[in-house]
């Protein structure tokens, strides 16, 4: 019997019976067999308390009536031309996908179901005694379209709480990974490590109606999303802890849960954690991880493995690991400094940082045109909460200088900083100073994005993605161009 995860197993030879037991009221039990892919099992769902799940029933049918009147009146036109540029430069702004959940406008921001950020702070849920919405009514916001109630947020909450469970080998699994593996590494194996509890893979393989793919799709995105603070707290327990682990307290919200899980208290960093989580949630769909997982879900891998596979895009260095880029360079610049310098001798070293053949990381971004909305709440956080800090007094200086000096030097379409160029600075403030785990931060927080996509794509049926390629020698000798 293992009280930490309430697990009793029993092995008579090839076979072995596992009883999680729940804290709520409903215990499931699970059969499995190894000589099967994905096992057999028999699971009840969890009771849908906060309603989420009865409210996205009904909004899915009339979703799916709009998208059939959408493709009847517009199904013929022409959404967007492709160049060549465009196909060899990594299909940059050209419009063909289809995502609910957020659009990113170049010159407002993200929009979260129509919200922009400062409206999705106002208006959103906040737990009791916090500042910050919470993750739980962003996910609502996402799903349905609607701003939650406050218990509707508050239930959710419960909700994701009563669904953790984590299986004794994926506990082994993260506790046996060497201290040397990457934590993004680390966070993705441990999703696919989740994957034997999914319940869409099992019923796809009983055989199901295409027309329950979302209601599978919904109890295993849940499942995965309420488990993601657990797994990556551990992770970041048995790297920088020494292995000390706290355990989830059901009674917190996941921004809090998560920050007290990591051994953090002070209640300003659980608002800093659930200020993360919302913003960095969702991009649209074009960006590498949202685009992954959707990718790699329509081909109706489930969501564990479709999730895992956006999270090794977000380990890149062009997309999630961006923020430990600018991190290292604020520390070299601090090194070289060697103390405050005025506006115009930053302008002098970021112009010879440049001209040696380097970025200036942090600043420039695909979509947008102006200042990232998402670096301006944090700019605000920080200035509420630590303005003299001396990481983010550079960051703000470099916000005064950078822009003017990548404009002077033609070296960016939007030289104003992105999400990533403030991100570290409020985070090593409080304490979190492991700057190679903040894109697994980055990676529970974009779950909540992707995982609501996903949703939506299985309910409104979306196929197979397969673009079509062509070569060089194609477009050289494309003779309806002559």
């Amino acid at each position: 019997i293992n009280a930490e995860y309430g697990v009793f197993s029993l092995l008579p030879g090839n076979h072995h019976l596992v009883f999680h037991l729940r804290a709520v009221c409903s215990m499931f039990v699970i059969c499995r067999t190894r000589s099967c892919w994905g096992g057999f099992y028999r699971r009840c769902y969890s009771t849908d308390t906060s309603g989420l799940k009865k409210r996205l029933s009904q909004l899915i049918p009339e979703k799916q009536a709009e998208v059939v009147a959408v493709k009847k009146e517009f199904g013929e036109k022409v959404i967007h031309q492709v160049t060549v540029d465009q196909a060899y430069t990594g299909m940059r702004d050209i419009k063909s996908l289809v995502t609910e959940t957020s659009l990113l406008d170049s010159n407002e921001g993200i929009r979260f179901r129509g919200y922009s950020i400062p409206e999705v702070q106002e208006k959103l849920p906040k737990s009791n005694g916090g500042t910050e919405p919470m993750a739980e009514g962003l996910f609502w916001l996402l799903l349905t379209g609607e701003i939650p109630t406050q218990s509707q947020a508050l239930g959710l909450a419960e909700e994701l709480n009563n669904r953790v469970n984590i299986p004794r080998h994926v506990i082994s699994m993260i506790d046996a990974f060497p201290e040397h593996m990457h934590p993004m590494t680390q966070f993705s194996a441990a999703v696919l490590g989740l994957q034997t509890e999914s319940i869409f893979a099992h019923k796809y393989n009983e055989g199901i109606s295409k027309k329950t793919h979302w209601d599978y799709t919904y109890e295993d995105s849940l499942n995965l999303i309420s488990s993601l603070p657990t797994i990556a707290s551990r992770i970041y327990n048995n790297l920088y802890r020494n292995r000390k682990h706290i355990p989830s307290n059901p009674k917190l919200d996941i921004g809090a849960n998560y920050a007290s899980m990591m051994g953090f208290t002070n209640p300003v960093f659980c608002d800093l954690v659930r200020l993360y989580l919302v913003i960095h949630s969702d991009h649209e769909g074009g960006n590498v991880s949202a685009h992954a997982t959707h990718l790699v879900g329509s081909a109706l891998s489930d969501p564990y493995l479709s999730f895992s596979a956006g999270m090794n895009g977000l380990a890149g260095p062009l997309h999630g690991l961006a923020n430990q880029e600018v991190l290292r360079f604020l520390h070299h610049l601090q090194k070289d400094l060697k103390g405050e310098v005025t506006n115009d001798q930053l302008a002098e070293w970021c112009q010879k940082h440049l001209a040696s053949g380097q970025v200036i990381p942090g600043y420039g971004h695909a979509v947008l045109r102006k200042t990232d909305p998402r670096y301006t709440c944090q700019r605000n956080f920080a200035l509420k909460h630590l303005p003299n800090d001396p990481l983010f007094k550079l960051v703000s200086q470099l916000y005064e200088v950078v822009p003017d000096v990548l404009l002077k030097a033609g070296k960016a379409k939007n030289p104003w900083p992105n999400v990533d160029a403030h991100s570290g600075c409020v985070l090593q403030h409080f304490g979190l100073t492991q700057e190679n785990y903040y894109t697994v931060i980055f990676g529970v927080s974009r779950g909540l994005g992707v995982l609501a996509s996903l949703i939506w794509d299985r309910a409104l049926g979306f196929p197979l993605e397969r673009p079509k390629s062509i070569t060089t020698e194609w477009i050289k000798n494309n003779k309806t161009w002559y």
